[in-house]
């Protein structure tokens, strides 16, 4: 089938038609033609003041599947994805078994042939995400396993921590850490502020991410490697990172879409929707994250999509399990995002970027190529309706909220979703 995608606005760096306004012919899973001519099409998708790039790629997203499937499944997660914009995305280890032989890593991505949306997979640094005894990275790597990380776990023995980044240099692989001091935040609830005391909740302070990455940098310093931090959150985080960057650290970070938009003020009325780690922070922290965005410290962003069903989420706010859904409602947070920042940049950090990091081939809108895009519509609102949300869980505060910003259509490995 032939698509027309007319007068889309095309933002892709390495293009010869950046920031151009193009009619793009999709025919059979390439594109055809690029131009000005209304070229003939079985379906034209009318795109004036749509912004057309290269498919959203999220960089570490939850799954519930193996093991957890009443949270999300692989089928349900790609579903959700497709309709949040995302032709890829890569799954945290954090399931039942962890994703830590090769069995599990050829479970994740053994249906890509045919699935519109790629899944790859994370595998484990540690088994079972203890951080007590190395995975067989080498064999996981040759799998398909794309990076390395204990997903929502840090990886927090000193020592398996330095073997890890000697370790992955046998092939340039990834190090991803979320970094957390788990003692420092044992039992907290959100972040450690004057909010945390009104509300009477057990905080989490920034020193407990902090601490972790000024560790960790060392240890980069001492042992060579590449390292990313995932899902930062506070102001002397982002100094640390641009420092590490300044002395030529191959060093690299992400940030969740919303942790910028919102602080810890949202959970005055204890909403377990808000409830996420790291946790919300306050106004300086936000500056400082939007800054980081602004200025390349940040080089990704994520949707750090993290389901639960009703029993993990939806009780008393010591006992709810931390995480929200956030697949479908990401193109929101990048319109409101871009009231500060370019457009341009932040679509970047969801597209090129990740890609580099995991050394994934690189995307580009060009004639006589493969059609892996994402078309958005920066100015159409919608609701997040129970009846439109694809994922099993629905851990969101922002189900049943009227949006602004949408993906419109996506196509990928021959395949297409069109909502035009």
């Amino acid at each position: 089938m032939k698509i027309l995608i007319r007068a889309a606005h095309i933002l892709s760096p390495a293009s010869p038609f950046h920031k151009k306004k193009k009619n793009v012919l999709i025919n059979n899973g390439r594109i055809e033609e690029i131009g000005d001519k209304n070229y003939s099409a079985d379906r034209i998708l009318e795109a004036d003041g749509m912004l057309l790039s290269a498919g959203w790629f999220d960089l570490g997203t939850s799954v519930g599947d193996p093991g957890y499937e009443q949270k999300e499944d692989l089928i349900s997660l790609a579903k959700a994805a497709m309709m949040g914009g995302f032709t890829e995305v890569a799954v945290l280890p954090n399931t039942q078994p962890t994703v830590q032989t090769k069995n599990e890593v050829s479970y994740i991505t053994g249906l890509n042939e045919n699935r519109l949306v790629q899944i790859h997979a994370l595998a484990a640094v540690t088994k079972n995400c203890k951080g007590e005894e190395l995975t067989e990275m080498i064999d996981l790597h040759e799998a398909g396993a794309v990076a390395f990380t204990d997903g929502l776990k840090p990886v927090w023995h000193t020592d398996i921590f330095l073997k890890s980044l000697q370790y992955l240099q046998k092939f340039d692989g990834l190090l991803i850490d979320h970094p957390e001091d788990i003692w420092l935040n044992l039992f907290g609830q959100m972040h450690e502020g004057p909010a945390s005391t009104m509300l009477g909740l057990k905080g989490m302070p920034r020193i407990a991410e902090e601490v972790a990455i000024s560790k960790n940098l060392e240890l980069l310093t001492y042992a060579g490697g590449r390292l990313h931090f995932a899902k930062l959150s506070t102001a002397k985080s982002m100094d640390l990172i641009r420092a590490a960057k300044k002395r030529g650290l191959n060093v690299s970070c992400d940030v969740a879409a919303y942790q910028p938009l919102y602080n810890d003020e949202v959970l005055e009325n204890f909403d377990t929707n808000y409830k996420v780690n790291p946790p919300l922070r306050e106004k300086t922290d936000q500056d400082a994250l939007t800054k980081g965005l602004k200025d390349g410290t940040i080089d990704v962003l994520v949707s750090n999509h993290c389901p639960h069903e009703d029993e993990s989420k939806f009780l008393e706010f010591d006992l709810a399990d931390f995480g929200l859904i956030n697949l479908q409602t990401f193109a929101s947070q990048l319109v409101s995002l871009s009231k500060s920042i370019e457009m341009e940049t932040l679509l970047e950090k969801v597209t090129d970027a990740p890609r580099k990091l995991l050394k994934q081939q690189a995307v580009v809108i060009d004639v006589n190529t493969k059609a892996n895009l994402t078309l958005f519509d920066p100015n159409r609102e919608w609701t997040f309706a129970p009846e439109n949300n694809f994922s099993k869980s629905k851990n969101s505060p922002w189900l049943g909220s009227k949006l602004k910003g949408k993906v419109t259509a996506v196509f990928n490995n021959g395949k297409q979703w069109l909502d035009v």
